[in-house]
């Protein structure tokens, strides 16, 4: 947090928590730091609720609610602007559709912190996140980039967040269980055949064939050598 200057005095800041420990950590992390912290900021959680019943929140965004509640922190649901359909799911469509849910999820949550002059978003991803990211983006997408502990959008009126970008998820759940905190299981139907899930066991059988790969990953991502990558704007200057 203080190497990317995350909070200031005043902040009001947006938790995002799926029900995930990385997000209850979050959370709770946000929480005790602000009773330590030399700086006074504004917490309040929200959470989409992908499965709402008929008469209101469904049952995973009640069990958030009710988690976080118990922690003192205030909880809005907002049930999901978009769902996968059955279609789409049955077809085996999963890159469009998680692709269509991150977007429509992340759109509301910057709608909801626009609305309520939250500028600060903070979300739970941790540093394994920010590896898979990488080889997602290298592999399906052809460029080379992550997720980065702070981002700047909208000329700077919001700020994200991701405190927990320097811990493994191990050390994540090492905090959670210290905590007493446990996970609320998500009812999405493609949770464990997405892409991230096979980059996940691809980082997962390099780190088990190279020890220490992980660290070494996530170093690189912050030495960077422009020169040594290839350019297809270069021109040689010798072609004439």
């Amino acid at each position: 947090m203080v190497d990317y200057a995350m909070l200031a005095d005043g902040d009001r800041v947006l938790i995002a928590v799926s029900g995930g420990i990385d997000s209850l950590v979050l959370a709770r992390v946000l929480q005790l730091w602000k009773t330590r912290a030399p700086i006074s900021y504004t917490l309040h959680s929200i959470h989409i609720d992908m499965q709402p019943d008929n008469d209101g929140p469904g049952t995973v965004a009640r069990s958030v609610q009710a988690a976080l509640q118990r922690q003192g922190l205030p909880c809005t649901i907002l049930p999901a602007a978009w769902t996968p359909d059955e279609e789409a799911v049955g077809k085996g469509r999963v890159k469009d559709v998680c692709f269509q849910c991150a977007r429509s999820r992340r759109t509301q949550l910057f709608a909801h912190a626009r609305k309520h002059q939250y500028h600060i978003l903070a979300l739970g991803h941790h540093r394994d996140d920010i590896i898979e990211t990488f080889f997602l983006n290298m592999l399906h997408a052809g460029n080379l980039s992550t997720m980065v502990p702070r981002q700047q959008l909208f000329s700077g009126r919001l700020s994200i967040i991701r405190p927990l970008a320097y811990l493994s998820k191990q050390q994540v759940r090492g905090i959670g269980w210290d905590l007493s905190l446990q996970a609320i299981r998500s009812n999405c139907p493609l949770s464990e055949k997405t892409a991230r899930c096979r980059v996940h066991e691809i980082v997962s059988t390099i780190e088990e064939r190279l020890p220490g790969a992980r660290e070494h990953i996530f170093a690189a991502l912050a030495n960077i050598r422009p020169d040594y990558l290839l350019d297809r704007h270069y021109r040689n200057d010798y072609a004439d």
